[in-house]
C-alpha cells in the first residue's frame, strides 16, 4: 500500500508520457531520477525528508514502472530530452537533479547540454564511466552473473511468489526489502493473459538500456554546477547466499569484490576527484547501491549540508 505523501501524475513530452510523483513543499525543485528498473516510487520514503526547504519531485523514464514503454528512444539524448521536456511542461526552469545508478548518465550529459538549467547534482552511487575499458575488464571478471539460484527461471502467478524469486535471486536487494520495495514492484510488473507476474520492461528495452550504458562516455569535465558524489564501498556479504551459492562460489565473489571491485572503485573516485575537482566526494564503506535506502541518515545529512550551502 502506498503511503507515501504525494501526488501522482502524467507529463505528455517527446511524444510519450511520463509518470511522476509531486511531494509539493517550498523552495527549489529537488528532482529525484531513479536507477535501471526503478520507478519514482524507490524514493518514496527518501524525498518527503527534504521537502521542508524543497519541492520534491520524483519522474520514472520510459520504459519503467507506470511510464510508456516505446520501443525506441532509450539513447543517452532522447532520456536527456524526456527531462527537459518534462521540467518545461511543469516550468520549471532551473532543478536540483539527483540520480541514482543509470541515472548518472543522464545528470552527465543534462548538465553538459544545459549548464543553465542546473542549479546542483547530487550523483547517488551513480557517478560511474561503464564505457571504459576498465569497467568493461571488471564486470567481464564478476562472477555474480554466473550464480542463480535453480528456479530463477521459473513462472509467478503472484506478486507475493515473484517477490519472493526476486529476494532469493539478489540478497542484496533482500536485505533492504521493505514497504518501499514492495510498492516498487507493483509498478514494475505485469500480469499477462495467462496469469503470470512479469517485468513490464521487455527484454529488448533492456537491452537498449544496457547499449546506451555500455557505450555513454561521462562528459563529467563539463560539469559547472556544484556536485556532490556518493560512492558506496560496497561489501561482498551483500551479496551472498548460503542457500543456492556453494562455499567455492561465495569464495569467488568475495574474492572479486576484494581484489577487483573495491580496487577498481578506488581507482574511478579519484579519477572522478580529478574531472570534477569542485565537487564533494562521499565514500560509504560497507555501503549499499542503494545507499539512500540502507545508509539514509548518512546520505540525508550529507545531501542536506551540501544543498544548504
Amino acid at each position: 500500500m502506498d503511503t507515501s505523501p504525494h501526488q501522482g501524475d502524467f507529463a505528455n513530452v517527446n511524444g510519450i508520457r511520463l509518470h511522476y510523483l509531486d511531494w509539493g513543499g517550498e523552495g527549489p525543485v529537488l528532482l529525484f531520477l531513479a536507477g535501471m528498473g526503478c520507478s519514482a516510487h524507490i524514493f518514496d520514503q527518501f524525498a518527503p525528508r527534504f521537502v521542508g526547504q524543497f519541492h520534491g519531485l520524483a519522474l520514472t523514464r520510459r520504459g519503467h514502472g507506470d511510464s510508456d514503454y516505446p520501443e525506441t528512444g532509450y539513447d543517452v539524448d532522447t532520456l536527456t530530452e524526456d527531462i527537459r521536456q518534462f521540467m518545461d511542461s511543469l516550468m520549471i526552469e532551473q532543478a536540483i537533479l539527483v540520480g541514482h545508478s543509470m541515472a548518472g548518465v543522464e545528470l552527465s550529459r543534462f548538465a553538459a547540454l544545459y549548464p543553465q538549467r542546473v542549479l546542483k547534482l547530487v550523483f547517488l552511487d551513480a557517478a560511474y564511466d561503464r564505457a571504459s575499458p576498465g569497467f568493461k575488464a571488471m564486470q567481464a571478471r564478476n562472477p555474480l552473473p554466473r550464480i542463480r539460484p535453480p528456479d530463477a527461471n521459473d513462472d509467478h502467478f503472484t506478486i507475493e511468489d515473484y517477490t519472493a524469486s526476486l529476494k532469493r535471486a539478489y540478497p542484496s536487494l533482500a536485505m533492504i526489502w521493505g514497504e518501499v520495495m514492495d510498492e516498487e514492484v507493483v509498478h514494475s510488473v505485469k500480469i499477462t493473459p495467462e496469469g503470470k507476474v512479469v517485468d513490464k520492461m521487455s527484454d529488448a528495452i533492456g537491452a537498449a538500456i544496457h547499449e546506451t550504458l555500455a557505450s555513454y562516455v561521462p562528459e563529467d569535465s563539463k560539469i559547472q554546477a556544484p556536485a556532490l558524489s556518493f560512492f558506496a564501498l560496497t561489501d561482498s556479504t551483500y551479496y551472498l547466499s548460503a542457500d543456492f551459492m556453494s562455499e567455492e562460489q561465495q569464495a569467488q565473489i568475495v574474492e572479486f569484490f576484494d581484489t577487483v571491485l573495491i580496487p577498481y572503485n578506488r581507482e574511478w573516485i579519484e579519477q572522478f576527484r580529478r574531472t570534477v575537482p569542485h565537487a564533494r566526494v562521499v565514500e560509504i564503506p560497507q555501503g549499499h547501491h542503494y545507499c539512500f535506502i540502507k545508509q539514509e541518515e548518512l546520505v540525508f545529512d550529507e545531501m542536506k549540508r551540501f544543498l544548504l550551502e
